[in-house]
């Protein structure tokens, strides 16, 4: 498998995405959201309460900072699906799958297509949100919470293999449907677990300190080597070519 070429294939959707405003929105607007609603949350929320929730402020600022780990995984799926079904609709796939490429090459390029857009977006949103909290919650807290270890871990690990995670999974999902609306929607499957793992930590359940990010990042990345053979296998460019419709 040679870089080289998966990076070409990355540079060409780049190029294909800054045309398409869907996918900007949804690069863009969940992170700016999530680090704008929360702080406002702690804001109004938390300013006409006593110590009670104060004590309980470190539990909220982390679940509240799981949330880029949720967009971190459920944004690729539309960038990654559009990247397969969407351009089998516009017929701009076939001439690509028709190249002397290796599949994995293929697939490389696209995962670099989806991966770094979303990191950028997740790590400025993050740093938006840290900043505001930290402004929001100073005059209670009477220190800086952010940054921490547990958002750095956050943040550099397991949000980029979340990123992955979603990735994998849209491709998988894009091989068996032949609608960008489709393969996205389906995506709610992948959603499930990480609001699941918020709720829990929201409520007291768990706490999302470094020892628990890495324990949920090792298990994520398990995960990932194994949907990476899945969609090794699925990505079939002799199906596609002669059996999409």
């Amino acid at each position: 498998m040679r870089l080289s070429k998966a990076w070409i294939i990355a540079l060409r959707d780049f190029k294909i995405f800054r045309r398409q405003k869907m996918i900007w929105y949804s690069i863009l607007i969940f992170p700016i959201i999530t680090a704008v609603i929360f702080p406002l949350v702690m804001e109004f929320g938390g300013g006409r309460t006593g110590r009670i929730l104060v004590a309980r402020y470190p539990m909220l600022l982390d679940a509240f900072s799981f949330f880029f780990v949720i967009g971190a995984a459920f944004i690729p799926l539309t960038i990654a699906s559009y990247s397969i079904v969407g351009e089998k609709i516009e017929r701009s796939l076939e001439p690509l799958l028709a190249t002397p490429i290796l599949d994995s090459e293929i697939l490389l390029g696209k995962t670099i297509s989806a991966f770094v857009p979303v990191l950028i977006s997740m790590y400025t949103g993050a740093t938006l949100f840290m900043a505001l909290m930290d402004e929001v919650t100073f005059g209670k807290l009477g220190y800086f919470y952010f940054p921490n270890w547990s958002i750095a871990t956050l943040l550099l690990v397991l949000v980029p293999v979340a990123i992955i995670l979603g990735v994998e999974y849209s491709v998988i999902i894009s091989s068996r449907v032949n609608d960008v609306r489709s393969a996205t929607g389906l995506g709610i499957f992948i959603f499930l677990p990480f609001i699941g793992i918020y709720l829990a930590s929201e409520i007291g359940l768990i706490t999302l300190d470094t020892n628990t990010i890495l324990i949920i990042s090792g298990i994520i990345l398990a995960i990932d080597i194994l949907l990476f053979f899945i969609a090794t296998a699925t990505f079939n460019r002799e199906e596609i070519l002669t059996k999409w419709k």
